[in-house]
């Protein structure tokens, strides 16, 4: 009895220690996988709203298409996080099955101890007097150990009857949260099912958002054609305009030479060599678009963008477009929002102004020797022969047609463009 009394405790903690650090881990990957699943609802949630964006255009189905399987992956991680919480509440769940089946065991073995000790005293219970086995006694020191005996006895029977209640009072603890990861692998199998129907649903989205792409990929292809043959139009229209303003520069500049240099009129001396001429006003003009010419070339990567833009759409240099060939940009395309201001780079005068290919406005602004070209724009402030400043309104920019802007800009000395990108800060 004394090894019974002793061993079941022992037998019992390090039961509870061996479970004890199970469960944490158990706890902190349940944790992990809480907070990641919080983070992929969000990531749906975000993807939801780029969704919507892309719907309000039809003509956007690529960035439908690329937002729907997006969404279908980070739906597939969220199922896949539900069932990795699942799969760890079944392992709890198994460990509480375990620690159930050893409470109960142990319990058992208590109350059959306890029952055997119960029989036994009743059976002596008759034969057996207390006071008449400590009086019996051969000596006070057998008196006294029977006297102890029967003291431990005692509270080893209460230490029995407490033991039992603790086994029962665990094994209504385990029970009731046995109960709980109960509930919770229930709650998480609503929720794997309400994802993987919303899973399917998103599917048939992509395949809807698919064929409609399909539908729509012929008009697209001829829309991207029509809009890179007019890029190129517009490519052949600013050239021709800058070698046009490049010879107008040049045949003011050898007229005014000529002037410079045209003899003095009744020269009273045939035979000698007739004195030139000096034109202030030429000579003032020239000066002043030296100037202008170097103090515009001496900005080179400070100057301030035409425009508050989004992103940049297509860069400096020769491309293949996507409906098949090559181009040459000589500026520089930015995405922005229609309406939005365009500002003259640097002082000058306005050269011209001109329609595009595509019905749109186009400014060209000269600082001496560079010219400064605005494409795109819905409408001008300024015209031709205007002087401007430094980050004065010349215009606003046009829509795309999808409710968007799209500036272009390029930057030219004499005819050889230049990429806008190492002129600006």
């Amino acid at each position: 009895m004394h090894i019974k009394k002793h061993i079941l405790p022992i037998l019992f903690a390090v039961l509870v220690c061996c479970a004890m650090p199970s469960m944490a881990q158990q706890g902190k990957s349940k944790k992990q996988l809480e907070k990641e699943r919080a983070q992929i609802e969000a990531e749906i949630r975000r993807l939801n709203g780029e969704l919507a964006r892309a719907k309000k255009n039809t003509r956007l189905t690529n960035s439908q298409l690329a937002a729907l399987n997006k969404k279908i992956n980070e739906r597939n991680r969220l199922i896949d996080n539900i069932n990795g919480q699942l799969s760890n509440i079944d392992v709890q769940i198994t460990q509480m099955n375990d620690s159930i089946t050893a409470i109960q065991s142990r319990r058992q073995a208590l109350q059959y101890a306890y029952a055997a000790t119960v029989r036994s005293l009743y059976k002596e219970y008759n034969n057996m007097d207390r006071w008449v086995l400590l009086f019996d006694s051969p000596s006070y020191n057998h008196a006294l150990l029977r006297r102890k005996y029967f003291k431990r006895y005692n509270e080893y029977r209460l230490q029995q009857a407490r033991a039992i209640r603790q086994c029962e009072q665990q094994l209504i603890d385990v029970s009731s949260e046995l109960q709980r990861q109960k509930d919770e692998q229930n709650n998480l199998l609503s929720m794997e099912t309400r994802q993987r129907d919303q899973l399917t649903r998103e599917q048939r989205q992509k395949e809807a958002s698919v064929r409609q792409s399909r539908a729509n990929e012929r008009q697209i292809a001829n829309q991207l054609s029509t809009k890179e043959a007019q890029k190129k139009q517009l490519q052949k229209q600013i050239q021709r305009i800058i070698d046009e303003e490049v010879r107008r520069a040049a045949e003011a500049r050898a007229a005014a030479n000529r002037n410079a240099n045209r003899p003095a009129a009744n020269n009273p001396a045939p035979n000698k060599p007739a004195p030139t001429t000096t034109n202030p006003a030429v000579d003032k003009t020239t000066a002043a678009e030296a100037a202008l010419s170097n103090d515009f070339a001496s900005n080179k990567g400070k100057l301030a963008w035409p425009v508050v833009y989004t992103s940049i759409s297509r860069n400096y240099g020769r491309y293949t477009h996507e409906s098949g060939g090559e181009n040459m940009n000589n500026g520089i395309d930015l995405v922005t929002v229609q309406g939005t201001n365009v500002y003259a780079i640097f002082k000058g005068t306005v050269s011209r102004t001109f329609t595009c290919p595509n019905g749109t406005i186009g400014i060209i602004i000269r600082h001496g020797d560079y010219m400064t070209v605005y494409c795109n724009l819905a409408s001008a402030s300024v015209k031709a022969g205007q002087k401007v400043n430094t980050r004065a309104v010349i215009g606003t920019v046009a829509s795309d047609g999808n409710g968007h802007g799209e500036f272009s800009f390029q930057l030219w000395k004499g005819r050889e463009s230049q990429n806008p990108r190492a002129w600006l800060r």
